[in-house]
């Protein structure tokens, strides 16, 4: 479990790094003339390494049945990401809608997503200095204890049922404050709302 959290965090950081730089290539193509599925499809040949597979699944969907958005739900359920869902809804609006404002919609939330990716950052940089604390916190008194216990006074203190019951004891306080602790300190994560 722990394993695959890690991982699952690590490619949503990794993916939230490549989300602006999706949406500058949906806006390029567009300006450079391109229809909406053109520019989507062509991500899976200059787009970001880590999303080209999705989208040239996208492309071949599009190409195979002919419709938007169809490929679209698709390829919202193959990346499964909520900026994701973001930028997919955008499209099918923009293509139902029309209009003359996709350019300026696609700036827009390409700056959203930076300024979001930036203050996440920030935010997760200031979080590992309270997560090292707390590691330290929780080490600190059982250094302590090691050093004390290379005196034969304070070794012997603990060489009771009494005294393994207090170490056991402290150990389980000091796991659940670390755990508490890591639970009240982390960021929420971004929910997916637009399924």
């Amino acid at each position: 479990m722990v394993l695959v959290r890690a991982r699952a965090r690590h490619r949503r950081r990794a993916l939230r790094e490549v989300w602006p730089e999706v949406v500058d290539h949906l806006a390029s193509g567009v300006r450079a003339g391109l229809s909406l599925p053109e520019a989507v499809a062509q991500l899976a040949h200059r787009g970001p390494v880590e999303l080209r597979e999705p989208f040239g699944r996208f492309a071949h969907d599009y190409r195979a049945g002919g419709r938007f958005g169809d490929a679209l739900d698709a390829l919202k359920e193959r990346l499964a990401d909520p900026v994701a869902d973001r930028i997919v809804e955008a499209l099918r609006l923009t293509r139902e809608v029309g209009g003359q404002d996709l350019g300026r919609l696609l700036r827009t939330l390409s700056g959203f997503l930076r300024e979001d990716a930036s203050t996440r950052g920030e935010l997760e940089a200031r979080q590992s200095w309270t997560v090292n604390g707390a590691r330290v916190a929780v080490a600190g008194p059982w250094v302590v204890l090691a050093l004390l216990s290379t005196r034969p006074g304070t070794a012997a203190a603990y060489d009771s049922p009494a005294g393994i019951t207090v170490l056991v004891a402290g150990g389980l306080c000091a796991l659940l404050a670390y755990r508490l602790m890591l639970r009240i300190g982390r960021l929420p994560a971004e929910r997916r709302v637009l399924r």
